[in-house]
């Protein structure tokens, strides 16, 4: 079966949709409203550990990407595995970095950073659990690889749909702005911003 895999694509397809998290982290437009002091350090403290992650993530997506046209269930199966193991460590070090930070100094700081750290990990422990599930296809059947591809890019559609919401709760408000500000909490340069549908 020579050419495009479909399913990979629709793989792809999911990804751009969890590439939304990312935006949501990186997108809040700063404008308007001086922070105080506090609030910019406690999101300096977290944007600096953040670019790193966001460039791994992205680095995942796009290896998957490129593979999308990878004939070879063996090599694709390798390529997806590696990048969800990325994805997932990117997520876990996201959290961590919130844990850290400590509560941002507003008003339920403390409650949106437990909130955000929960969301943040069990984001890691999600696309561990993809990487597990692709390690576990069998690659000598394509259909049988392809089935099995299919219901993992289902369950990353899901993934990245609830993924952003507590990240998006972290940047409500006087932490949004002041996180938009920081260098290291936006997008790193040369990415393409595929909206979800």
């Amino acid at each position: 079966m020579e050419g495009t895999n479909p399913v990979n694509k629709k793989l792809v397809a999911a990804l751009s949709g969890g590439a939304a998290l990312v935006v949501a982290l990186t997108g809040c437009g700063g404008g308007g409203g001086e922070s105080n002091k506090k609030v910019n350090d406690w999101a300096k403290t977290v944007c600096d550990e953040v670019q790193p992650q966001l460039k791994k993530i992205q680095s995942a997506n796009a290896a998957i990407q490129a593979a999308s046209d990878e004939p070879d269930s063996k090599k694709l199966q390798q390529t997806d595995s590696q990048a969800f193991g990325d994805i997932s460590e990117a997520y876990a070090a996201l959290g961590k970095a919130v844990q850290n930070a400590g509560a941002p100094p507003v008003k339920g700081g403390e409650q949106t950073q437990k909130q955000a750290v929960k969301e943040l990990n069990s984001t890691s422990k999600a696309y561990k659990d993809l990487q597990t599930a692709v390690d576990k296809l069998d690659t000598s059947d394509k259909a049988k690889f392809a089935a099995g591809l299919n219901s993992i890019a289902d369950d990353l559609k899901t993934l990245s749909n609830s993924g952003d919401k507590a990240l998006q709760k972290l940047q409500e408000g006087e932490v949004g702005k002041a996180m938009a500000k920081q260098p290291g909490c936006q997008k790193p340069k040369g990415t393409s911003t595929a909206s979800p549908s």
